[in-house]
């Protein structure tokens, strides 16, 4: 049987800490593990709960930022998403992906005005400068690339992918990205991989840093209570869009010591459950214009339909939510590309908002600030007697290189050299997991013959946890098991065996992130009963802690997700 692993103490000293736990923070945690380095990961929430559970699920090399000049990020980005196609094999996918074309020629010179820095406001896009970047994605992809190229289709063929199609497409464009199934998921699985190979390295959630006092930084457990000290040698920032915020703690509350370096834009996504939008999308992703040109998406997605995303500046990420403006806004996008598709407002099953942490820009647009990666270094001064290093912007997709970077910084300034890559190391269950096809249902057979759970069973965990379904097979069927009354495709043991092996330490950390059943808009009063009570067995709650916890999802549901 497995048992809950001994919570590790968070250590009076290390050479590194990284503030946050977000997928750039535990791929910085994960590559300084890896070189020998003593590095501890606090984070003030869960683990990727804040922007890192709140992407489009997609993993791509961003074809629009191509009309930005951003060459570099996009050909790392389609990198990235090639080794993440190998090493996450049960977690990330081909997405064929749709894109409906209104016009030949028309919106080109505006295309090109923002290519060259004169342009900024979104506008439609022609089919002559979707071509030409199509060309250059597949061209800078070239390398890593094992998926097929684009190609244009005619209107007649359009109407026949997707007849909902609005019929002012003239003609339409295919190409292959990726999209993620369980992106907090897949953290989890980086921290769990690094602990088990590194037990210098430790991970610890709900740890917020309270302030600096010279060689020491000050930490809060926000569960707990407990306070505690740790002396770092460096600190390195990756707190995303509460990076300014943290450098302002690391800086004794010193203001005039603090520059700005992160301006956030909040994306909101709506997960929707409607027969007609689901039927329409098909397999695909359908990447369309607005009228007003910026980019949308709408893919098929466990179940529901994910539609997005919105792009609006925001200081405080403290205050980001979907308001009813973005879901009109995502709303309409949506009619204008799928003319006769209504959605009610009971169909949307779930709300999600993040922040990107952009860098501070003056563009007069969003959509022409960066969406690359950098950092900051900051000396020790008379406050702080350690140096700061602070992660600037960053997709998902990137988040490996982004992290092989930093730690290279790091590396440099320990006069340490790197051991090790991450370019081809298999995280979690997609370790010695095959691919789709006759190879993943041989790995199956074989599994199953040393199993006694059921077939379909068993395939339910495999399409959830890849290769890491035969240890959790294992202890589910140790023990008497049964499903969940309001959750019927997930078991007791199953939830059991992610509360005692994923650092879960709150209700929302599994109904939220380590399942999808926030997702799928499966939560329920019921479900919240059955799982604190789960939960307040093994975690040993007392009745007062559970009521706190459930009051803990509760508002975070309605404030995040918009669901009361």
């Amino acid at each position: 049987m497995t048992v809950r692993p001994e919570t590790k103490a968070i250590p009076k000293r290390a050479t590194v800490v990284v503030v946050g736990g977000g997928i750039n923070g535990i791929s910085v945690f994960r590559d300084l593990a890896l070189q020998g380095v003593d590095v501890v990961l606090l984070e003030q929430g869960d683990f990727c709960s804040g922007a890192s559970a709140a992407l489009s699920r997609m993993v791509h090399g961003g074809l629009r930022y191509l009309e930005n000049g951003e060459f570099r990020l996009v050909r790392q980005s389609l990198q990235e998403r090639d080794f993440l196609l190998r090493n996450a094999a049960h977690y990330v996918f081909p997405l064929p992906t749709l894109v409906p074309i209104f016009d030949v020629v028309q919106g080109s010179f505006s295309s090109l005005k923002r290519f060259i820095g004169l342009g900024n406001g979104p506008s439609r896009r022609s089919a002559v400068m979707i071509k030409i970047g199509l060309m250059l994605y597949d061209w800078l992809s070239r390398k890593s690339r094992s998926m097929p190229g684009h190609k244009f289709v005619s209107g007649r063929k359009l109407r026949a992918m997707a007849p909902s199609i609005t019929p002012d497409a003239k003609f339409g464009a295919i190409y292959y990205d990726a999209w993620v199934k369980y992106p907090e998921r897949l953290g989890v699985e980086m921290i769990l991989d690094t602990q088990e190979s590194c037990p210098h390295a430790s991970a610890h959630s709900y740890v917020s840093v309270e302030k600096v006092d010279g060689a020491d930084l000050h930490w809060r457990d926000r569960l707990t209570g407990e306070t505690g000290v740790i002396t770092p040698d460096l600190v390195v920032n990756a707190t995303g869009a509460w990076v300014d915020f943290t450098n302002l703690a690391l800086a004794g509350g010193q203001e005039n010591d603090t520059p700005r370096f992160v301006r956030g834009t909040k994306g909101s996504h709506l997960m929707i459950r409607n027969k007609q939008l689901a039927s329409a999308l098909g397999d695909q992703m359908v990447y369309y214009e607005n009228a007003d040109g910026r980019i949308c998406i709408a893919f098929n997605y466990l179940g529901v339909s994910l539609v997005g995303s919105t792009d609006i500046l925001i200081d405080d990420p403290e205050l980001a939510r979907c308001e009813a403006t973005e879901k009109d806004y995502m709303l309409d996008a949506l009619r204008f590309v799928f003319p006769d598709i209504k959605v009610g407002e009971d169909e949307i099953v779930h709300v999600f908002t993040g922040v990107r942490p952009l860098p501070v820009s003056d563009a007069d647009a969003t959509g022409r600030i960066s969406r690359d990666h950098s950092h900051r270094e900051q000396e020790a001064n008379d406050t702080r007697n350690f140096p700061v290093i602070s992660l600037i912007g960053g997709k998902w997709t990137t988040f490996r290189v982004f992290g092989e970077e930093i730690a290279d910084v790091v590396l440099e300034r320990l006069g340490r050299k790197r051991r090790c890559r991450t370019t081809d190391l298999c995280i979690g269950g997609g370790r010695d997991f095959p691919s789709l096809g006759k190879d993943r249902q041989n790995w199956i057979d074989t599994a199953l013959a040393e199993l006694t759970v059921d077939r379909a069973v068993f395939e339910r965990l495999v399409e959830r946890y890849g290769s890491r379904a035969i240890e959790i097979a294992q202890f589910c069927q140790s023990a008497s098991d049964a499903p969940l009354d309001a959750a019927q495709t997930y078991s007791q043991r199953e939830i059991e065996f992610l509360i005692r092996t994923e650092n879960v330490r709150s209700l929302s950390d599994i109904l939220l992130r380590r399942t999808a059943i926030g997702l799928e808009g499966g939560i329920s009063p019921n479900l919240i009963e059955e799982i604190g009570d789960l939960m307040s067995r093994i975690l040993g709650w007392t009745g007062a802690e559970l009521d706190r916890h459930k009051s803990l999802l509760i508002d975070e549901m309605g404030k995040k997700h918009s669901i009361v």
